[in-house]
Order: C-alpha cells, then structure tokens, then sequence
C-alpha cells in the first residue's frame, strides 16, 4: 500500500511536470529564441559540472543509508547530519573551482553567476532524507508550489530576448527557495545527536564509489549540450535541449517507480527477501514497456508537426531531434529498472558504475565525429547508441542471476501494438491541421488503438493488473 502511495505521489508531481513546460516552452522559445534558449542551456551544462564536484554520490548514498537504518532514529540522525556536512564543505570546495573558471572563461559569465544559485542551493537539498524514509508526500508538495511560483515570475517578468539572465535567475533562485522550504519538515523525524561524536568521513569513500557512476551519468546527459555550444552554436544547444526537455519529462513520468522503488527494494534486501525483489523487478519492467514504448512511437507519429506548433516555426528542427532521441524512452526505462530498482539497491555499484561509464564513453567519442558530420542530429544519434551500450550491458550482468527472456517474453505485443498506433496517427496528422485539439484527438486515438491491439494480442500485463486493482479492491 506505502508502494502505491509513493508511486502515486511521485507520478502526480511527474504529471505535473509534465503539465507545466506545455504552458512554459512555448512562451520561452518565442521570447528569448533559439539562441536565448542555448545561452541557458550552455551555461546550465557547465554548472551541472560543478554541482556534480559538490554533491559526488550523496543522494544515492544517502537516500539508500537512511533506508537501510530508518528504523533507528539515532542512527539515521546521524547519518543525515554528518552527510549535510560533508556535503556542504564539498560545495564549498566546488564554489571556488567554480569562481576559478568563471576568472579564466569570460563568455556568458553573467549567465553562469545566475547559475551559481543552482549549485549553492545543493548545500540544502534534503530530498535524499525524505525519499530514504519513503515520505514523498513533502518532496512532491514542495516542488509543486516551488514550480508554480516560478512559472508565476516567468510570465510576470521575462517579456523579451534581453530578459535571459531574469530566466536563468528564476530557474536557479526557486530551486534554492524549495530546498530551504524542506527544513522545517524534518524536525519530526531528527532527534538530538552530540555533534562532536559525529565522523563525516566515513561517507566519504562510500559516496565517492557513487560518484565515479554519477560522473558517467551526468557527461552524457550535458556533455551533447555543452560539445554542441563548442563545435556548432548556442543555438543548436538550444534546439537540442527543447528535443531533451520533452523526451526527459516523458520518461520522468515511467522512470518515476525508480525513485519509489529504490529504498523500498533497498530495505527488502536488508531484510533478505530476495525472491521479492525479483518478482518486484520482473512486474515493473513489464510495466515500463506497457508504457514507455506507446510513448516512443507516439513521439515519433507527432513530431513534425508538433516542434513548430509547440517551440514555434524558428525551432522546426527540433521535430526531427525528438524522433531520433524518443528510441531512448524505452531503453532508457527498462535500464532505470535494472539499473535503480535493482543494481543499486542489492549494492552492485561496480557492475553499475561499469554500465554508466560505457555509456559516457561512448557519448564522449560519438558525439565529435556525429556532431562535425551531422550537428545537432548526431549528438541526438550519439545519445541513443550511447544509451543502448548501458542496457545491454546491464541486460549482460543481470542474466546470471535472472533469465532475461522472461522480460522481452511480450516486448513484440507492445511493438506491434506500438507501430499500428504509430501509423494511423500520423496520418491523422497529414489530414488535419495540428493544434491542441488534434493533439488531444492523437492521444486519445493512440491510447484507443494502443489498447485495442494488446487485448486483441492477448497482453498478460493487462491481466495482472485487473487481477491486482482487483485485490486492491477487495
């Protein structure tokens, strides 16, 4: 039930996200443009570096510590405040790096000091605590006001190409207001510790192992931003971040259970209940496939005419970026489920870490040849590859311990299913002019085909989960 609970809270915060660029975007890309748009998504990519240097594995190790040990209130007291501040002397540490870099590299530097919000703000970002203790309810709550406020001043005060660092000072102020919104909250779980007993550096090596996959994860998800500002334009980061904010926000919405599930599976395993963790594992990955795939080859039917509807005509390159990249929704997912819900949780960081980091070095050679051949596409195309690298190896470690044709056993129902909706969408679109109301009449066709298909298919997936809201019922 505590499951269901946080997955819901988790998909209503993810929904709303998804919710929210579909009024933000829009008005963004036809005020500051292609290359205003860029300029923030550089200057971001460059921060992300930085923040990467302060934060080195402390949300994953913290999350999972404080779900090993939550039922021990002294010991996960002491825990969250020696990880505080060990965390708080590395921002500190990766403050003046960053001031450093900000005396040698002169472009956009008011852009970057209106990034810098973004990474003092990790000094209280306290999430990790919450979602170790399984309470997303604080988490969701706060970010959803956060994000409504931010929306707010967006509309209020950028009202042209000039207004960027406004945007960008938005975007990284209301992400340091929500984390100190967060600290009232956890009086009711801390209890009082002697500080002087507290040993910080224990965390240290633990968090660092954590690290080294963060490092891998974070190079390909900014490194094609910031490679596309150096080898092409600004601009062609911009169309590039558009293409990855709609494909990331859709994959948010499925790669939600891993955030639930992480603790969860975490403290089934410190309990020994193994057979559990795999009968988890084998429901959610058919779950991410039920939906994750739908969304690829929906992405992939509307495209075309939805990058110039939604981001305007001057991003109409954006259309065919989100159709090379939506392939990654579905690899992309089914890794989250290998990757968070079971590598990290059972404390296989080596094979992890090995997955992650032939992703980023895939993406760090690709993406100079891809890009100097074919721009913004080869860095999308690049993404992909890369992407496809991790799974399989994922897939690879995993097959000792779990027969993997069990999780592709009904893959084929949700592609054909897929490309049936696929096709008949897309020439929905060639008949009628695109604007919210035949997106709306896509998605609801989509879903009608989608479904039809898979009960015609005989799908088991919908079955169980009759059978499960069946139970629930009861």
């Amino acid at each position: 039930m505590k499951i269901i609970k946080n997955f819901l809270w988790n998909s209503s915060y993810q929904l709303f996200i998804l919710v929210v660029p579909f009024v933000t975007i829009p008005y963004i890309s036809r005020v500051l443009g292609p290359s205003g748009v860029g300029i923030n998504a550089y200057t971001n990519s460059i921060i992300q570096y930085f923040i990467l240097i302060g934060s080195l594995g402390f949300s994953l190790y913290g999350n999972r510590e404080i779900a090993y040990n939550r039922e021990d209130k002294q010991e996960y007291t002491k825990i969250f405040w020696e990880i505080c501040l060990l965390r708080t002397l590395m921002i500190l540490i990766s403050s003046g790096l960053f001031f450093v870099f900000l005396l040698v590299y002169s472009k956009y530097k008011i852009a970057f000091i209106m990034q810098y919000f973004s990474l003092f703000a990790v000094i209280f970002d306290v999430s990790w605590f919450f979602m170790g203790m399984e309470n997303f309810r604080v988490t969701v709550t706060r970010n959803i006001i956060v994000k409504l406020f931010s929306v707010l001043l967006i509309f209020l005060l950028v009202k042209d190409s000039h207004d960027i660092f406004i945007y960008i000072l938005i975007l990284s102020g209301s992400t340091l207001l929500g984390n100190l919104t967060m600290f009232p909250y956890l009086k009711r779980y801390l209890v009082k510790v002697d500080f002087f007993t507290l040993k910080i550096w224990r965390h240290l090596k633990p968090s660092l192992i954590l690290f080294i996959p963060q490092i891998a994860i974070n190079i390909y998800i900014v490194l094609n931003k910031t490679m596309l500002g150096r080898l092409d334009s600004v601009t062609a980061a911009g169309y590039f971040d558009n293409s990855d904010r709609v494909i990331k926000v859709l994959l948010a919405v499925i790669t939600a259970t891993g955030t639930v599930m992480l603790p969860h599976i975490a403290n089934a395993y410190a309990k020994g209940e193994l057979n559990k963790i795999k009968e988890f594992l084998k429901f959610f990955f058919d779950f991410v496939s039920f939906l994750s795939i739908p969304l690829m080859f929906g992405i992939i039917a509307i495209s075309k005419y939805f990058a110039i509807w939604f981001f305007g005509k001057s991003f109409a390159a954006v259309g065919t970026i989100m159709q090379i990249e939506s392939v990654i929704i579905p690899i992309m997912a089914w890794s989250n489920v290998i990757g968070a819900q079971y590598l990290l949780p059972e404390n296989k960081n080596k094979d992890y870490t090995i997955a992650v980091t032939i992703g980023a070095i895939l993406n760090l050679f690709l993406n100079i040849p891809l890009i100097l051949l074919w721009g913004v596409n080869g860095a999308a195309t690049a993404t992909v590859i890369s992407e496809i690298g991790v799974t399989s190896y994922e897939l690879y470690i995993i097959s000792s311990e779990i027969e993997i044709s069990l999780f592709f056993k009904e893959v084929w129902k949700y592609l054909i299913s897929g490309l049936i909706m696929a096709v008949s969408v897309f020439y929905l679109n060639e008949l009628l002019l695109f604007n919210v109301t035949v997106l709306f009449l896509d998605v609801l066709v989509g879903i009608t085909i989608y479904i039809s298909m898979l009960i015609f298919l005989r799908a088991s997936f919908l079955k169980i989960v009759l059978r499960k809201l069946n139970d629930y019922r009861k």
